[in-house]
């Protein structure tokens, strides 16, 4: 990649530009923020959401207190060179309400055009969610306190109900035993930060290497 050339951005009178963030794994808008070319800067040596507070006046990085933190994946500007957008692998959350992205507060949503959700990176947020923010009763939680140990128990005994569900012939039933597996694999790479776009990365190389 050629070297970036500060000059092209179009900064406000402050100095500053504003900065979508998105999740590199499931599209979602996560936050709006500042950056100065200070901060960009920062980002791009350190690959951490760094931006500038404008109400303390200085640089700060994304999870420095929370442990939320962002490891920035890619990161580019729009056609005007006015608006930057950043995305990013987001550990925990990223608001600090607790939920998973700023803009949880819905005026419209019209679910008739609402278009296919990912469901896999949906139900991995979920579960990143529910280990920061833990609940009383939750099955989720519940594996966490256990464990590793618990948690590939869990793997182990649902891959058996898949083999067991596939060998009596039953197609409902596999496709359960599958959800159930998929799941606890899910919480697995949770419990492990493992991310699913590195799964994904994995997947698509033994691909090439088939062509």
């Amino acid at each position: 990649m050629e070297t970036f050339n500060f000059n092209e951005l179009k900064y406000n009178e402050q100095g500053l530009i504003p900065v979508v963030v998105q999740s590199f794994e499931t599209k979602e808008v996560l936050m709006l923020a500042y950056m100065n070319e200070e901060a960009l800067k920062r980002t791009l040596e350190t690959k951490m959401g760094t931006y500038f507070s404008r109400s303390r006046q200085e640089l700060w990085q994304k999870g420095e207190t929370s442990g939320n933190v962002q490891y920035v994946k890619r990161l580019s500007y729009d056609c005007d060179a006015d608006t930057l957008l950043l995305e990013v692998i987001q550990e925990g959350v990223a608001c600090h309400t607790g939920e998973m992205s700023c803009f949880h507060r819905v005026i419209l949503e019209d679910q008739g055009d609402s278009q296919p959700k990912d469901l896999l990176s949906d139900l991995y947020q979920t579960i990143v969610h529910r280990k920061n923010n833990p609940i009383e009763g939750s099955y989720t939680n519940y594996l966490f306190n256990k464990g590793l140990d618990k948690i590939l128990k869990k793997v182990g005994e649902e891959t058996a109900e898949v083999i067991i569900a596939s060998k009596n012939q039953s197609a409902s039933e596999t496709i359960y035993e599958i959800s159930d597996l998929v799941y606890h694999t899910l919480v697995l790479m949770v419990n492990q930060g493992i991310h699913l776009d590195e799964i994904k990365k994995e997947l698509q190389s033994r691909q090439q290497k088939k062509k």
